[in-house]
């Protein structure tokens, strides 16, 4: 069995993951102007693309599977792309399979980052509209009684001698 269908299925996630990059690039900078119109129509985009990421992830998963058990390879758990490069029969095919899987995982870990990034600015903007709701709100009166409401305000005070 050929490497090749993998190699199409992970083709296509790179391409998924790019443009989920795009996105998140794009959804930082609906986030640094406060669109909120624009951020609710990014988070459609943004569940389109995982929804199909998803099923390229399953595709890609029966691939290896069948692949595997095509070359006579008893699975423990899931099979990974890694297994593949293991039971890959030619250097080329190792070589093709290594540099695609490479190319994904730095789509992947660019994305991560800018979601970490997004996520740490929406947080902020969390942060100051709050703040600023603490400023704006009326402060509760306090609700400890002080000296003078205590003595009753306008009551005298009273000398009591005790040497009388």
């Amino acid at each position: 069995m050929s490497i090749d269908p993998l190699l199409s299925i992970m083709d296509k996630l790179e391409k998924m993951h790019k443009s989920l990059l795009k996105v998140s690039y794009h959804k930082t900078e609906l986030i640094k102007v406060g669109d909120m119109d624009g951020l609710d129509q990014i988070l459609k985009d943004e569940q389109t693309h995982v929804a199909a990421i998803s099923q390229l992830e399953q595709q890609r998963q029966k691939t290896v599977t069948d692949y595997l058990r095509a070359k006579g390879i008893a699975l423990s758990g899931q099979a990974t792309v890694a297994d593949v490069l293991e039971a890959a029969s030619t250097t080329e095919e190792k070589t093709k399979l290594e540099e695609a899987r490479k190319r994904l995982l730095l789509v992947i870990d660019q994305l991560k980052n800018q979601n970490d990034l997004n996520q740490k600015m929406i947080f902020q903007s969390l942060q100051f509209v709050n703040m600023t709701l603490d400023i704006l709100r009326p402060q509760p009166d306090q609700i400890n009684y002080s000296k003078t409401q205590v003595r009753g305000g306008s009551m005298q005070q009273t000398h009591f001698d005790s040497q009388a």
